[in-house]
This record gives C-alpha cells, structure tokens and sequence, in this order.
C-alpha cells in the first residue's frame, strides 16, 4: 500500500511542475502587456519601461517563472498588475468563501445522491425507484446557474423568505451566513445530487448482480445487513471516482453560481480579473484550480487503497 501511495504521489507532484509550466506559459502567450493596459496607450516610452521594470515582465521568461513558481509554497503570487496590491491574500481569501461553497454543496449532493440512488436501486422495479430515477434525469438536465434563477425567484422574490445574493462572514453573523449560502449550495448540490444519484444507482445495480450477493441471499443473510455489508462497500469504489471528478466540476460550477448570487469567490476574482486584463493574479487564480484538481486526484486514489484489498496486497 506505501508504495502504491507513494508512487501515486511521485505522480502528483510532477502534475504541478507540468501544471505550472502549462499555465504560465499559456499566460506568457497571451496578446498584451500589462504596462500598456496599466498606463493606456498614449503612454511615455520611458513611462512603460520603468512599470514594466516594476513588474518584471521585462527579464527573460525562465526568470519570471522560476520566480514565480518559487512562490507559491508560500503563497506568494505577486503583485497585482491593475491594483498593485499582494495577490496571495486576496486570493486566500477569496479561497476561503469558495470552499465554503463548494463543501457545502457537495455535502447537499452526497447526502441527496446516497440514500435516493441506493433506493432507486434496490427498488428499480417499482414505482418509487421509477421515480427517483425520473427525477434525477430531470435534475441532470438543468444547468446549475438555471436551477439558481428559479430558486430565486420561488425563495427571494416570491415567497421572500431568503436572499437572493450577497455574502456575510461567518463569524459576524452565522445566521445571515447561513441565509446567504443557502440557495447557491442548492443551485450546486441539487444538480450535482441527481448526476451522483444515477452514479450510485448504476453502481449498486451492478454490485446486486455479483454472485457473491446471490450466495449471501441463499445463506440467509437479510437484506440490511446484505446492503450495508455487501452492496455499500462495493458499490463505493466507483462512485468515489465519480465524487472526485464531481468535486473539480463543482470548483468550475461555482464560477458561475457566484457571479448569480454575487458571492466574491474566487470564481468572481477570476473572472474580474480577466475583464481587468490583470494576467498575474488570472495565473494565481487558475493555478489554485488546477492544484485543487490534482490535489482531489491523488486523494481519491488514496481512498481506492483503503476501500480496494486487492489494491492493497497487489
């Protein structure tokens, strides 16, 4: 298992040397200098070179990259192009208001998709498992940006019961934090909970048809006991690939959830970012979601171990 682990680790950490090398060369490429969108086009020749010598976007890219790169152990990503300011601790901020969202609505997705897709199921014959299959499918067919327009206006504008946007810190008012956060982690978790509901349903279908669950029937096993034993744990190691790759989809999703709700994630940052053509902290800010992309990866192959014994004595 060590070494299963610490080669997929090894695996890891070269994916950030590539990864780094990726964003910042495709940002390298791109049209534009910052000087010239920091100081308009009309500006002095002498002007341009003394900002640019700020920047430091006039020294040889290796140089630029191995600085930059150097960095982000740190955190430190820079200096603002447009405000001039360190981007590490706006970006860490705006971190912290992202994964609020994002856990939350994956918690909402799990908890949906676990029970509803297990019982879907075990009674895919019947009319409640039709159902909840009918409705996932209806779920995995609205986008997450229109399911948030019609929570808000059934909850904000209809019944005005909660807020249709904005974001308060948590530790000033856990209340409105929890009023405010509310109808984005559904807009995410409830779509996301009927892709993840399908998921389970095909994975414990298959398990059902293993012989293996046949015997445990014909040894009188009942039916809790066969499912908790038998069908949850088996079942499981696909859809954990699944929630992996649904979590990274959740990080690009709440780009758009929070430009609906007006929540200032790092999805706004990016987004505000590239509308001010600041380059470097858009690096940070894509850098941070590949990191989190390929940090979700290696964890989800670490937990293949641990619910896989074969993984483990191979």
């Amino acid at each position: 298992m060590l070494k299963y682990v610490g080669t997929r680790f090894v695996v890891f950490v070269v994916s950030i040397v590539v990864a780094s090398m990726v964003v910042f060369g495709f940002m390298a490429v791109l049209p534009g200098d910052p000087a010239v969108v920091a100081l308009g086009v009309n500006a002095s020749p002498e002007a341009l070179a003394a900002l640019r010598a700020e920047f430091g976007t006039n020294r040889p890219l290796l140089v630029q990259y191995l600085d930059w790169v150097s960095g982000l152990p740190t955190g430190d990503f820079g200096i603002s192009y447009v405000t001039r300011n360190p981007i590490g601790p706006i970006v860490a901020d705006r971190l912290a208001v992202t994964a609020w969202l994002v856990l939350c609505a994956m918690a909402v997705a799990v908890v949906t998709a676990l029970p509803l897709g297990t019982w879907s199921a075990l009674r895919h014959r019947k009319a409640s498992g039709l159902a909840i299959s009918f409705g996932s499918q209806i779920g995995i067919a609205i986008p997450a940006f229109v399911m948030g327009i019609a929570l808000i206006y059934f909850f904000a504008v209809w019944l005005r019961v909660l807020p249709s946007g904005g974001w308060v810190v948590p530790i000033q008012d856990p209340g409105g934090f929890v009023e405010h956060l509310l109808l984005p982690v559904l807009s995410l978790g409830l779509v996301q909970g009927a892709i993840l509901t399908r998921y389970v349903r095909s994975a414990t279908l298959d398990v059902m048809r293993e012989d293996y669950i046949r015997t445990a029937r014909s040894k009188g096993l009942d039916g809790f006991r066969i499912v908790t034993r038998h069908i949850l744990r088996n079942s499981s190691i696909p859809v954990v690939t699944v929630l992996g790759l649904q979590l990274t989809t959740l990080l690009i999703g709440a780009v758009v959830i929070e430009r609906v709700f007006v929540i200032p994630g790092l999805g706004s940052l990016l987004l505000d970012s590239v509308a001010n053509r600041d380059l470097l902290t858009v690096q940070g800010v894509v850098m941070i979601l590949v990191l989190a992309a390929l940090i979700i990866n290696f964890v989800v192959d670490v937990l293949y171990t641990i619910l896989d014994p074969r993984l483990r004595s191979s």
